[in-house]
This record gives structure tokens, C-alpha cells and sequence, in this order.
């Protein structure tokens, strides 16, 4: 991947994201938790031990928005009904009296596939370069292939557990440490680069089947487990569908995070439920009407 690196300000502010979140990660964990019963400002600031200025300072320079706004956006009361409907979450937003949400850029993804003999192979023969570098979920491990982004996970402060965690999925590779080519696939990725970013989809032909169903739903809209598993052809295979999504090495651009329960709870996230309603957040807000 020819990838150019954007000036060091940008990088800069991504890294200031980054620190935010990881800030905001007891908030976001306490409205993970709560976000249906739309807490106040003062009930959140207070849980994390915040001035009520201070916690809105700091949120709105995260995610754009101010934490209202943001848990307005998942936890109208309305909206709740609109997604056990299967309704989009940017109904949602619209639904919490929002004049209209806004994109702040496009993921743009080139799918590609390798080959069943290279899955078997655990990964042997492929050179995989990763590294760290920030993102706006937080501290980011990013997994580089020869054709394109193979892994993506994320940090809570044990970087060793989460290397480990990737590291396994691709045992036979040869890995190699990368840490300015994973910054300039952060800053494509996340402050918009120029023409799509590639990823490369390694797995089982079901599993690949559910991650390429996942990409289906778009920015700003959920979609059921159920309707994932019709998607990628098996629609009585629940729990199948449910360990491949658990499975997806790719996370956020493979938008795992966008499967909901039936009854339209936040169910399980590899990457914790704080870090899931992050994501739904800030696309519900964000998402272009």
C-alpha cells in the first residue's frame, strides 16, 4: 500500500482524539450502560468525577458533539422502538429533534479476498507489517498484508493482550514491526485519504460470507443478527453468524459494531460495549441525510 503520509498537524489531532477517548472511556462505559434511560450531563460528569464543564469540554472535542447531543442520538426513547423495528439509527437522530447529522468523511473499502490455501495455511508465507498509532477509539493495532489492511483492534491499555489477541488469528506469518506505515493507514482511514482503502478479508469462505454481509449496513444504520445471517445466505445459522462477526480481525471498517439484538439492546463487542456505542454514536451523528 503507496500510502502518503498527511501533514504532522493532522496526525497530531488524531493523537488528540485518541487521548480524548481514552479520557471518556469510564463515561462512555457508565452511558454504555445507560444510554436508554438518556442520563443528564451532570449524572455523567459526576460518575467519572468531572466538573459538568470540564466533562463537556473534553467529550465535544471527541466526538464533535456534545455528550446530549451524542446520547440523544442512541437513546431516544423513540428511537428505541424505531430500532426494534430494524430501523436505522439515524432515525434516531433525527427522531432526537437533531436538524440533521453530517459526515465528517467516507470509508471507502476495496475488498479482497486471499485464497482458501493461504487461510489453511494460518497465514504462512504471507509477511504481515503491524503497528501502533491513534485513532479516535483510542489507541489502534493496525495489521498490514501485501494487498492491503488485514487487522484492525484496539488498545484499553494492555497492548502485549491485544497484539496476542491478533497475533493468533495469523500464527504462521512472518510479522513485522511497522509503526509509521500503521500512522499513515490511521490518517487514511480516519482523516480521509485519497481514493479507497484496501483491506484484505482472511478467512473461512463463511466467515468472509458474514464480514462482506456486515458491509451492507450503512453508516448510521444497525441491522439485526438475524438479518446479517440471511445476508450471508444462512438465515437460521444464528449462532454461526454470531462467532464469525466475534471473528472479524477488521474492526470498525468491517462494521461489526452495527449488528444489534433483536430487541435493539448493544449486545456483546470483542472490543468492550463502551467502545461499541462510541461507534454507533458518533455515526448516527455524523452520517450524511
Amino acid at each position: 500500500m503507496a500510502l502518503d503520509m498527511h501533514p504532522s498537524e493532522t496526525f497530531a489531532r488524531l493523537s488528540e482524539r485518541s487521548a480524548d477517548y481514552h479520557r471518556m472511556a469510564v463515561a462512555l462505559d457508565w452511558l454504555a450502560e445507560r444510554w436508554q434511560e438518556r442520563p443528564s450531563l451532570d449524572e455523567a460528569a459526576e460518575a467519572v468525577g468531572l466538573s459538568p464543564f470540564h466533562f463537556q469540554r473534553i467529550f465535544t472535542r471527541w466526538a464533535g458533539v456534545s455528550p446530549k447531543t451524542f446520547v440523544s442520538a442512541i437513546a431516544h426513547a423513540e428511537a428505541r422502538k424505531s430500532l426494534e423495528a430494524g430501523a436505522s439509527v439515524l432515525d434516531a437522530a433525527y427522531d432526537a429533534g437533531l436538524s440533521g447529522p453530517s459526515r465528517l468523511h467516507d470509508l471507502f473499502i476495496a475488498q479482497e479476498a486471499v485464497t482458501p490455501g493461504e487461510v489453511r495455511r494460518r497465514g504462512a508465507g504471507m509477511t504481515l507489517r503491524y503497528g501502533w498509532a491513534p485513532t479516535p477509539f483510542g489507541r489502534g493495532l493496525f495489521v498490514m498484508a501485501e494487498r492491503g489492511l488485514a487487522g484492525l483492534a484496539f488498545s484499553d491499555g494492555d497492548d502485549d493482550a491485544t497484539y496476542a489477541d491478533m497475533h493468533r488469528r495469523f500464527p504462521a506469518a512472518d510479522w513485522v514491526r511497522d509503526d509509521q506505515a500503521a500512522g499513515q493507514t490511521a490518517v487514511h482511514a480516519f482523516t480521509g485519504g485519497k481514493g479507497p482503502l484496501p483491506i484484505v478479508l482472511i478467512g473461512s469462505p463463511f466467515h468472509i460470507q458474514v464480514w462482506k454481509a456486515l458491509l451492507r449496513i450503512p453508516v448510521g444504520e444497525t441491522s439485526t443478527y438475524g438479518q446479517v445471517a440471511s445476508w450471508a445466505g444462512n438465515p437460521r445459522a444464528y449462532q454461526a453468524t454470531g462467532g464469525a462477526i466475534g471473528a472479524n480481525p477488521i474492526s470498525l471498517l468491517i462494521p461489526c459494531h452495527r449488528a444489534i439484538a433483536k430487541d435493539g439492546r448493544l449486545t456483546g463487542y470483542h472490543w468492550g460495549l463502551a467502545r461499541k456505542a462510541a461507534m454507533l454514536g458518533m455515526e448516527a451523528v455524523q452520517a450524511a441525510g
